[in-house]
């Protein structure tokens, strides 16, 4: 359990230069096999990289276990980590899942296929954003946001989660400029429909949507898209940079949209993105390196018996994405961008609960689909308008969320 109060944090955050299992993690399923126990930030956690018990835990939320953020997490997106939250919890769980699917989920996507930057897709939608007022400012507030959240929650002068503090603070604040400013200047029969104005509609049915619930989960929601697709989006042009035949069908398939297409000026239709095959490959195999998600979070509510053990009553269960992604028994040379090996060829590593970059059972992300369509769209315009070349840099990095040991720089040029 390593050291007292900090365990084996320090541990954990040491980075590693690669995309495999983070040797922390990789070095006890070695060990201990793939259910190990720990001391993280000061909480007992128990790892798992058994995929029929991550399964089993994501299908029995609400009976085995329940949603858990750690200290820094819950300090910084505003959560309570309390003891008689759960029926709280899984109301107000369902009410925004059911919000964010209405603005962001599969139905509205179809209305709503644009080509435009991520940060401005999702904004948006969530308040009518004005990018010449807000993107510089917020951009920057957010960038790199994962690593502070993920770092040891030490508050003093220098620390990665002191500056992730400080970056959280004005980033709330102009979070609050918008949503003060939104409930006093717009009449309420002329709210312009997007994610916050339902919100703000709803504050008269639902007790919990206080002004500052809003705030918070108007930032959750931003940060969720801005850092983890930027992140991804950045890994996919490293790794199509570095595959060149990977390159060559991806540019193949969207050329062929080109030719296709009876008005070149047109946005993307939702016929071309279904069209986009190799793209969801890329888009997959791209997920399952990134990882951007160390950890994904559960706490006890029960006494959990498992191989003989039993998992006591308050403890957090840490599910590792990695573990699974790149098991060579799910995947075959885990380390090697193959995006064929998605092609529905009856293969077994085809099953869906062997890709969890967005969680899994009723927490299952609800902006799955709205990042998958963000990340090809991006792509689209990408591979058939510019071209480029590596600078310097991407080497990747990973302590423990994903980046790039020097930065990653490429020169960008348009097609002729």
């Amino acid at each position: 359990m390593g050291l007292p109060l900090i365990g084996e944090t320090l541990e954990l955050f040491i980075p590693s230069n690669s995309l495999d299992v983070p040797p922390f993690i990789k070095k006890r399923l070695a060990r201990y096999g793939s259910l190990f126990r720990t001391s993280l930030a000061g909480r007992p956690v128990v790892v798992s990289a058994d995929p029929e018990f991550n399964h089993l835990i994501f299908q029995k939320e609400g009976q085995l276990v329940e949603f858990w953020y750690m200290d820094s997490f819950a300090k910084l997106l505003g959560h309570q980590n309390t003891d008689n939250s759960t029926a709280a919890v899984g109301y107000v769980h369902k009410y925004l899942r059911n919000l964010v699917l209405d603005h962001f989920g599969l139905e509205s996507l179809k209305e709503k296929v644009i080509m435009e930057m991520i940060l401005e897709v999702t904004s948006k939608q969530l308040f009518g954003y004005d990018s010449a007022r807000f993107s510089k400012n917020m951009s920057k507030k957010l960038t790199n946001f994962l690593q502070g959240l993920m770092s040891f929650p030490l508050n003093i002068p220098g620390t990665a989660f002191n500056r992730c503090l400080k970056n959280q603070k004005m980033a709330m604040k102009m979070m609050k400029d918008i949503v003060e400013e939104r409930r006093a200047s717009v009449p309420v029969e002329k709210y312009q429909g997007d994610f916050l104005d339902h919100l703000i509609g709803d504050m008269k049915n639902e007790t919990f949507l206080t002004e500052e619930f809003i705030i918070y989960v108007m930032f959750g929601v931003l940060l969720a898209s801005f850092e983890t697709i930027s992140c991804s989006l950045t890994l996919a042009i490293k790794l199509l940079t570095d595959h060149p035949s990977v390159l060559k069908e991806l540019m193949d398939e969207h050329e062929k949209i080109l030719r296709t297409r009876e008005n070149m000026d047109s946005t993307i239709t939702w016929k071309e993105y279904k069209s986009m095959t190799f793209t969801s490959h890329v888009i997959n195999e791209t997920l399952r390196l990134a990882n951007v998600a160390p950890g994904i979070l559960r706490r006890a509510l029960k006494d959990i018996e498992i191989n003989g053990y039993v998992i006591p009553t308050g403890w957090t269960i840490m599910v590792v994405p990695s573990a699974l992604h790149m098991s060579p028994e799910k995947f075959e040379d885990p380390l090697t961008f193959n995006p064929w090996r998605w092609k529905d060829d009856g293969s077994t590593n085809i099953k869906s609960e062997n890709l969890i970059a967005f969680g899994g059972g009723m927490r299952n992300c609800a902006g799955a689909e709205f990042s998958k369509v963000l990340i090809a769209i991006f792509l689209h315009v990408f591979v058939t308008k510019y071209r480029w070349m590596k600078i310097k840099g991407g080497d990747v990095v990973r302590g423990p969320a994903l980046g790039f040991k020097n930065g990653f720089h490429i020169q960008v040029s348009e097609k002729t």
